[in-house]
C-alpha cells in the first residue's frame, strides 16, 4: 500500500529533478522555488528513510534507490495523466502515439509504418515522433514519457529492464560522393581514411561505439576534420558537397547508392551489422493503438527482408 504520506507533488518534484538533473531547472520548470523544491526532495527522501539523489558541484545524480523509484514512479504518473485526460475526451478524439525514433529507421521504416497504421486505423490517429541518441530516447521511455523507441539499439547500457524486439539487421556503411577519389578504389587500405573528413555519429552513442570498434581494429587515427551528427539531411548534403567519409546507416543512403550519387567504399566497417527493432516499457499497460503500430512496424519490416533477398 502506497505511503498517505507521500502526495503527488512529492512524485512530480521528484521526476522533474531526475529529468533536469538540477534541483534549480526542476524548480523553474514547475515554478517553484529552489528552497522549496529542496524541501519537497527532502521530504520525499526522510518519508521513504533514504537518499534519492547524491549532490555535487556538477549538479545531482540518481543514487540506486532513486533509480528503483524512477522506473515506477515515471509510468505510474504518465498513466494517471492519461486517465484524467481520457475522461475529457470524446469517443472520435484523436488517439495518439509517442515514438523514440533513432536515425537507423528514419528514411523507410517509420515512415512506411506510419502511413500503413494510420490509414489502416478507425479513427482519427496522430504520432508524435521524437528523435535523438539511444540514451535520451529510452530514458524517456523508462519514465512513460514515450510508448515506445525505434531504431538500432542492442548495444545500449539504457535498455536495462526495458524489453527489446528484434526486427532484422543493418549495417553501417563507409559512403562517399560520386567521384570521390577513394570511391572504386579497390582493395581500399584503411589508413587513406585519414586523409579526407569524416562524418560520424556523436560521442557515446550506439553507433558510435561501432566506429570506435573499426578504428581500433584498424589502428585508424580520426581526422581533426570531423562533423559528428545524427541528422541524415545534414550529412547527406555535407558529403556531397565535400570529399568527406560519411558513417551511414545502409537504409539511409539505399536510394543515393542506387542512382550514383553517392559510392560505397570497398571497405566493410561492420559485416552483419547491429540489431534494428522496437523497445517498449512492460511496466506500462500497452494501449491498442500500441499494439496495432508494433504489429505494423513488424509488417513493414518482413517486407523490407523480403526486398532485400
Amino acid at each position: 500500500m502506497l505511503n498517505a504520506r507521500i502526495k503527488l507533488r512529492h512524485l512530480q518534484a521528484f521526476l522533474e529533478v531526475a529529468r533536469q538533473r538540477s534541483f534549480a531547472r526542476a524548480a523553474d520548470r514547475l515554478a517553484i522555488t529552489q528552497p522549496g523544491m529542496s524541501k519537497t526532495i527532502r521530504e520525499l527522501e526522510e518519508i521513504l528513510g533514504t537518499a534519492l539523489f547524491e549532490r555535487s558541484a556538477r549538479g545531482v545524480a540518481l543514487t540506486q534507490a532513486g533509480l528503483t523509484l524512477l522506473r515506477h514512479a515515471g509510468p505510474a504518473i504518465r498513466a494517471l495523466e492519461e486517465g484524467v485526460s481520457a475522461l475529457g475526451e470524446t469517443r472520435d478524439a484523436i488517439r495518439w502515439l509517442r515514438v523514440g525514433a533513432l536515425s537507423t529507421v528514419e528514411s523507410r521504416l517509420l515512415p512506411e509504418a506510419i502511413q500503413r497504421w494510420q490509414q489502416a486505423e478507425a479513427g482519427e490517429t496522430g504520432v508524435n515522433v521524437v528523435t535523438g541518441a539511444s540514451a535520451f530516447l529510452l530514458s524517456r521511455l523508462r519514465r512513460g514519457e514515450l510508448d515506445l523507441v525505434v531504431g538500432r539499439m542492442t548495444e545500449a547500457r539504457e535498455i536495462r529492464d526495458l524489453t527489446f524486439e528484434h526486427l532484422y539487421y543493418e549495417r553501417l556503411v563507409l559512403v562517399v560522393r560520386a567521384g570521390h577519389p577513394l570511391a572504386g578504389v579497390e582493395p581500399l587500405e584503411a589508413r587513406r581514411l585519414e586523409d579526407y573528413p569524416w562524418v560520424l555519429p556523436p560521442p557515446r552513442t550506439t553507433l558510435r561505439q561501432q566506429v570506435d570498434s573499426f578504428c581500433v581494429r584498424h589502428s585508424l587515427h580520426l581526422p581533426g576534420h570531423q562533423l559528428e551528427t545524427l541528422s541524415l539531411p545534414l550529412s547527406h548534403r555535407y558529403t556531397r558537397s565535400c570529399d568527406a567519409v560519411w558513417v551511414a546507416p545502409e537504409e539511409a543512403v539505399r536510394e543515393a547508392l542506387v542512382d550514383g550519387r553517392l559510392c560505397e567504399l570497398a571497405l566493410p566497417l561492420e559485416r552483419q551489422g547491429g540489431s534494428v527493432g522496437l523497445c517498449t516499457n512492460t511496466s506500462l499497460e500497452p494501449s491498442l493503438a500500441l499494439e496495432g503500430f508494433c504489429e505494423t512496424l513488424r509488417e513493414v519490416a518482413a517486407g523490407m527482408a523480403v526486398t532485400e533477398r
